[in-house]
């Protein structure tokens, strides 16, 4: 496995993390430069990892030759007006507490493109994506807060750093020369719950460069196996999903365990018994367990069994193996990396581009503006690459 072993902190850890890592870079006499992205959203989350990130660094004394804030926000979401007011006080805030540091711009992604017609929801991620990447040139430091991103563009954003940071030919692959990516969680499950994903869009986004077991022709006769990621409230979006997974597939649902909420899984498993048990049939043996509140976990759960389904199915030439995340912000970061793995894992075998990941994108979300402001979220840090993977 790429990362058997890992970097992971949760709650007052993360900043012991900060200050060991900032003391080694000032005692070495290494000077931060520093991408760091946040979304330009309604969740309010993003202020308090942002402030905690920027307290560190400045405490910290190393010399800071040079840092950017990308506030990447999105055109085509209808919010109601509490939280698009709550969407510019959130941007404004994020703003003033990263400007000591260093300059900040937005990047905006939408379907409308300047002087042309609508583009694809699809193409309109791929361009912003490929922007996003276009921004990192020397940095020692990326950090990627998904606080208050959409699902669909912190899973592109951290799959595409990801790959142009990593090497699939050298073994010290997670080193990427000593450029340290760290994506940064402010976790509140119970909040990501009550926040509703309505009116999701007909068209299916794949995210960048997770889109060929559903399109290259050669791989059509190739079984299909399905590991929906279960969260609450996104029964229409798995709908959606669904509808491009064959009555043959094999699924295995994903489901949070341990949680918070000791029964949180029985519930979800009657909220999706309908769909996936009464009209796909699906076994309950088929059911998985991921950690909620573990990434490095769930991707160890979830690697494991796409790993077993591949490997006994070569004997008839191989498995499209698709992944619709649902969850909260962990389960789905650690969903990830195993996709990434198994890509990997492609690049240097006959299986190239087995994994999907496809999502239908909602158009509008409804929050409560008062469980946003009350919300107490525990700040979780992955370590994804850099010097701690360079031994």
């Amino acid at each position: 496995m790429l990362w058997d072993q890992y970097v992971f902190r949760r709650g007052a850890d993360v900043e012991d993390m900060w200050d060991s890592m900032f003391r080694v870079r000032r005692e070495a006499k290494r000077p931060v430069r520093l991408l760091y992205i946040a979304g330009r959203g309604f969740d309010m989350r993003a202020q308090g990892v942002m402030s905690k990130f920027a307290d560190s660094l400045k405490a910290s004394g190393c010399e800071i030759e040079k840092a950017d804030l990308l506030l990447v926000g999105f055109k085509d979401y209808q919010l109601s007006s509490e939280l698009q007011e709550q969407t510019e006080a959130n941007a404004a805030a994020l703003k003033a507490t990263f400007r000591p540091l260093g300059e900040v711009d937005t990047l905006m992604i939408g379907t409308e493109a300047e002087g042309e017609d609508d583009i694809s929801a699809g193409n309109a991620l791929r361009l912003g994506t490929a922007e996003l990447l276009g921004r990192v040139s020397d940095q020692t430091d990326i950090v990627l807060d998904v606080s208050s991103l959409p699902r669909i563009a912190y899973l592109s954003f951290m799959l595409g750093l990801l790959e142009l940071l990593t090497d699939a030919a050298t073994v010290s692959t997670l080193s990427a020369k000593g450029v340290n990516f760290q994506v940064l969680v402010g976790e509140d499950a119970a909040l990501d719950s009550h926040i509703q994903s309505e009116d999701p869009s007909n068209n299916l986004v794949l995210i960048p460069g997770y889109s060929s077991a559903l399109q290259v022709e050669s791989m059509q006769d190739w079984p299909l196996v399905w590991f929906p990621v279960l969260g609450e409230n996104r029964t229409a979006q798995l709908q959606k999903v669904m509808s491009v997974v064959p009555e043959l597939a094999e699924i295995c649902p994903v489901l949070p365990h341990p949680s918070r909420d000791l029964r949180r899984g029985d519930k979800l498993l009657l909220e999706y018994r309908s769909l996936l048990f009464d009209t796909r049939e699906t076994p309950l043996s088929n059911v998985l367990y991921a950690h909620e509140a573990h990434p490095f976990e769930a991707y160890r759960q979830l690697l494991g069994a796409m790993t077993r389904y591949r490997q006994s199915m070569t004997v008839v030439g191989g498995c499209r193996l698709v992944v619709t995340p649902l969850a909260s912000k962990l389960i789905t970061l650690g969903a990830a990396l195993a996709c990434f793995e198994m890509k990997f894992q492609g690049a240097r075998g006959p299986l190239d581009y087995s994994v999907a990941i496809p999502y239908a994108e909602p158009r509008r979300y409804v929050a409560s503006p008062a469980m946003l402001q009350q919300s107490k979220p525990d700040i979780s840090a992955l370590v994804l690459t850099g010097e701690a993977y360079a031994y």
